[in-house]
């Protein structure tokens, strides 16, 4: 049993904090959903879980969250608490909504677990006065101020398992294959993917492709006695079945092509992504018992941050390119 006297909180006049997922499920939110219910329970804190994003809060979905509940989540994809989009809470009136029923409620407090959109939310309840935590919950790894998001690392080795099993049919039919994966604008999961997996070309919004250098990279591989080829597209750069029917039509090669989609958002979460999951919510309900607000939790190397949240809106998400380039050359 927890000795909650002991383990007091340092702000002594909150009691009771809410917490959230919102908008695309990322592998590794349950276990960041478990960090905030028992970091909270530690220090003596009630957690309601408010299901379905602002779009259950403002239906007032809530359940009091306490260690039993959430017991053989870590190692689950999705989110115990589900997800949804809410388009009326992108208003004012909707903001105001959300806030009032929290202080209904009694919750103080709020860790949102989620992206750009996510975030925005938080900011809104914040300024109307409820302290807010954002966590970054998604694959796409788009998120200013943090190296990796929640679900990034799981997302990329789903992807790598899957090149790893075309490749091995491409090579026995000898055969192009064009694979598309997720990032909605970001190319971080295509990039590191692709590194990783050896693919011999690599499309990301991030640099500008020529499809003619593609053709030419492809062809040299030919001549030199290459059969088979892999060629990862991030979905921000375009569809991956158009890029396959340019390559055919120009080479009159047989080109295949595969959509992973959604299949990225699943699966059981790494142990680099359960950890990190687990040490952001926790950091979370520390920042949440020292008066913090407006904060979102990054990591920078092995060191967890926190960084006010009008900075990360305002920030654009850069990607590595040296990790590109290298990518490149080791495909050659």
């Amino acid at each position: 049993m927890v000795d909650k006297e002991k383990n007091s909180p340092t702000n002594a006049g909150m009691k009771r904090i809410g917490i959230l997922t919102s908008g695309g499920d990322a592998p590794g939110m349950n276990a960041a959903v478990r960090a905030v219910v028992r970091k909270g329970v530690y220090h003596g804190l009630e957690v309601v879980g408010i299901k379905h994003g602002y779009a259950g809060l403002l239906r007032e979905e809530m359940d009091l969250l306490d260690l039993g509940s959430v017991a053989d989540i870590i190692q689950r994809g999705g989110t115990k608490l589900f997800t949804a989009r809410c388009e009326e809470f992108k208003t004012p009136e909707g903001q105001q909504k959300g806030a009032e029923i929290l202080r209904k409620h009694d919750i103080e407090a709020l860790i949102v677990i989620g992206g750009d959109g996510s975030y925005r939310g938080a900011r809104a309840l914040s300024h109307l006065g409820i302290n807010t935590i954002g966590l970054p919950g998604t694959i796409d790894n788009d998120i200013p101020g943090t190296d990796y998001t929640i679900g990034f690392d799981t997302a990329v080795n789903t992807v790598i398992e899957a090149i790893d099993k075309i490749r091995d049919t491409a090579t026995s039919h000898e055969r192009t294959y064009v694979v598309e994966v997720m990032g909605r604008n970001a190319g971080d999961i295509a990039m590191i993917a692709g590194l990783a997996g050896g693919a011999e070309s690599i499309l990301i919004p991030e640099s500008p492709f020529d499809l003619d250098q593609v053709l030419v990279k492809l062809r040299k591989g030919v001549e030199r006695g290459k059969r088979h080829s892999i060629i990862l597209v991030a979905e921000g750069v375009g569809h991956g079945m158009e890029i396959g029917e340019k390559i055919a039509a120009e080479t009159g090669w047989e080109v295949r092509v595969t959509v992973l989609g959604h299949l990225q958002r699943g699966g059981s979460p790494t142990a680099f992504d359960r950890i990190l999951a687990s040490r952001m919510g926790a950091m979370a309900v520390d920042l949440l018992l020292e008066g913090q607000t407006s904060k979102v939790v990054g990591i920078r190397g092995t060191k967890l941050i926190a960084t006010d949240i009008d900075e990360i809106l305002e920030s654009k998400h850069e990607i590595d390119l040296s990790i590109y380039e290298l990518a490149g050359i080791l495909s050659i």
